[in-house]
């Protein structure tokens, strides 16, 4: 019925929104789609796997990076023939897009179900072993403790990895909050956490005060003033010293004050100073 066609003005593949949403034959398109993209050769099916675990676009340097490895050495040839017959384009800003979200969800579809998670954090680990100790932006690390992350139950079976991908999800966290997106850092400070080994407060003890104390941070820009309290409570327990502690007895101050509790407050700095020798009454009356 045409429903799919190849545009050679644009260069790319369209279909009638209106038609397929009004006849509910999306699926039709999709089966189309993947049709087409069967019968491209192996590198081009290979590169728009890996497109589409990324998401409906992609920075071109990690198909560059990816390149470099023996599993992905033909994404680039295959990220030639995407562009000429139409399911990738290019963008000013150096991203590869999918033309249509129809066109990844096609890709994707490549990816058998049962392996659509051995694909995430294969692609993952891969990337992180070509970029670990290069000066390359902040995004691309982003993008490896994304598709890593996917694998959590291998990455715990390796102590090396696990700590590395923790330091991953960290400077993710991080750029997060550079970027006043609160909640999306404490989903990554909460991944590290997990993925450090049992005993890490003594193994790992910097890696575990800073990951917990920005993860409390993060907790308290959203509002989760019961999960932040939770995690500096345990700072308190396993910070070694009273200079370790002190960044976090100042966030509870915060959070005791934002939530109009000066009693709590006053408990709170009196341990302080308690702990720096100095006594003050541990009561306060409101006058």
């Amino acid at each position: 019925r045409g429903l799919l066609q190849y545009n050679s003005h644009q260069k790319r593949w369209v279909w009638d929104e209106d038609i397929t949403r009004a006849e509910d034959i999306t699926d039709n398109v999709l089966q189309l789609l993947s049709s087409k993209m069967t019968g491209m050769s192996g590198n081009v099916q290979t590169l728009l796997k890996v497109m589409a675990c990324f998401g409906t676009s992609t920075n071109e340097s990690v198909i560059r990076y990816l390149s470099e490895s023996a599993e992905y050495a033909g994404v680039r040839n295959g990220l030639e023939g995407a562009l000429i017959d139409g399911f990738i384009a290019k963008d000013g800003e150096g991203y590869l897009k999918f033309v249509h979200d129809k066109v990844r969800e096609a890709a994707y579809n490549l990816i058998p179900g049962y392996g659509k998670k051995q694909s995430h954090y294969d692609l993952g680990k891969v990337l992180y072993s070509i970029c670990d100790g290069k000066d390359v932006e902040d995004t691309i690390f982003i993008a490896i403790a994304n598709q890593i992350n996917h694998g959590k139950e291998w990455i715990s079976k390796d102590t090396d990895l696990s700590i590395a991908v923790a330091q991953l999800n960290m400077k993710a966290g991080k750029k997060a909050i550079d970027g006043c997106d609160h909640t999306t850092a404490y989903s990554y400070l909460r991944t590290a956490i997990s993925l450090l080994p049992e005993g890490h407060w003594d193994s790992h003890y910097d890696l575990s005060l800073r990951l917990n104390f920005l993860m409390a941070s993060a907790a308290n820009s959203t509002s989760q003033y019961d999960k932040a309290e939770l995690v500096l409570r345990n700072i308190f327990e396993k910070a070694r010293c009273l200079d370790d502690q002190l960044p976090s007895y100042l966030l509870l101050n915060e959070i005791l004050l934002s939530q109009g509790n000066p009693k709590g407050l006053y408990d709170n700095c009196v341990k302080i100073f308690d702990q720096l020798g100095v006594t003050i009454t541990s009561s306060v009356t409101p006058d």
